[in-house]
């Protein structure tokens, strides 16, 4: 079993913290068996909030990504694309990481099985108005990037959920010291995991 178990960082942002969706969100990732390893309520600092999202220097793929994907959208609504690609992922990074600023969230470690795509599968597409009934964000919310920036600000989509295993041991690395992460057996292990 041991050499199935992954971890992956999850977080509930200010929005979900503020409308009291904290416990539904936690019980959806333990109704499926996987197990919260560490968590703590946390009102970020802008240097947090930073280092939360990719830096340009580190990973200016997720740049390239954010552009890619606002232009895209641009695209398929018949708009003109006229921003520049560099500067317009800085400022939704700047979005990002005042929008995470805005009040308490709730950081966890989770573990088990396919645990980076069942947490994703659970909180459902990054953009609200995609995500299907059923998961985190296709039921507490209809936020859209539409009015996102319209607004001039951030998703507001309640959760965030690491991408990759890389993703997840940095983001790990920016809330958790190694020995806020703690070992744990649940008591339905064998049920779920085991012969």
């Amino acid at each position: 079993m041991e050499r199935f178990v992954e971890r992956t960082f999850f977080m509930i942002k200010p929005d979900g913290v503020k409308r009291g969706l904290t416990g539904d969100c936690i019980a959806r990732i333990e109704r499926v068996g996987l197990k919260v390893v560490a968590m703590k309520m946390v009102q970020p600092t802008r240097a947090q909030a930073d280092r939360h999202y990719p830096r340009e220097k580190e990973d200016k793929r997720w740049f390239i990504e954010v552009a890619a994907k606002a232009k895209k959208g641009y695209r398929e609504k018949g708009v003109e694309w006229k921003f520049d690609d560099m500067e317009y992922s800085r400022l939704i990074k700047s979005f990002l990481v005042d929008y995470l600023t805005t009040g308490p969230v709730v950081v966890m470690v989770i573990e088990g099985p396919n645990v980076i795509k069942m947490v994703r599968k659970i909180s459902g597409d990054t953009e609200p108005r995609q995500a299907p009934p059923g998961t985190i964000r296709g039921d507490y919310t209809v936020d859209s990037y539409d009015m996102a920036n319209a607004l001039d600000r951030a998703l507001k989509n309640v959760v965030h959920a690491s991408s990759s295993k890389a993703d997840a041991e940095k983001e790990i690395r920016v809330w958790f010291k190694e020995e806020e992460i703690l070992k744990l057996e649940r008591v339905d292990e064998g049920l779920l995991f085991g012969k």
